[in-house]
């Protein structure tokens, strides 16, 4: 009867591994500090090439012909912000948020087109301009460098009209 008793306790007790077994470390100490420092300090090794964020820029037409002049940069950085709005945007920032989604779309479209990517742009850009459901829209995409004391901008992509009120935003 005892042996019974003893044979229903263990199977009922918890499986507990012994402290130096490979289920609690193997003997080897564990270094919190180690665990979290990954997520600290971050890895900056997934950029497979450094290269210059293109710049979105926009232009409004009355017809469907390619726009010559009259480009506007889509969301413009600000020249200075207060020490409030910073710590703010640290928290809360959908629109920068959008605004990066937008350059990941633009950087896709450059390096391999796709028209999910140019629909996504065209839907964001036209949210903002429903003033002029008559304009045709256009985009293009400017990649903008520095050679020597020169600034340097080059046209990569530059997209088809479509009419602003056409476009599902």
């Amino acid at each position: 009867m005892r042996i019974a008793r003893e044979v229903a306790d263990d199977r009922a007790a918890p499986f507990r591994a012994p402290v130096d077994s490979p289920a609690c470390g193997g003997g080897i100490p564990v270094k919190p500090l180690g665990l979290l420092l990954p997520a600290l300090i971050p890895s900056w090794n997934f950029f497979d090439v450094i290269a210059p964020s293109p710049r979105i820029e926009y232009a409004l037409a009355p017809s469907s012909a390619i726009p010559q002049d009259g480009w506007v940069e889509f969301r413009p950085r600000p020249q200075r912000l207060s020490t409030l709005v910073v710590l703010r945007r640290l928290l809360w920032n959908p629109r920068w948020n959008e605004t990066l989604f937008l350059v990941s779309c633009a950087e896709r479209l450059i390096n391999a087109p796709t028209d999910h990517s140019q629909n996504e742009i065209f839907s964001r850009l036209a949210a903002g301009l429903r003033h002029a459901p008559d304009a045709w829209l256009s985009f293009r995409l400017v990649f903008v460098s520095r050679e020597d004391l020169a600034i340097q901008r080059e046209v990569l992509f530059q997209s088809a009209p479509r009419r602003l009120a056409d476009i599902a935003a």
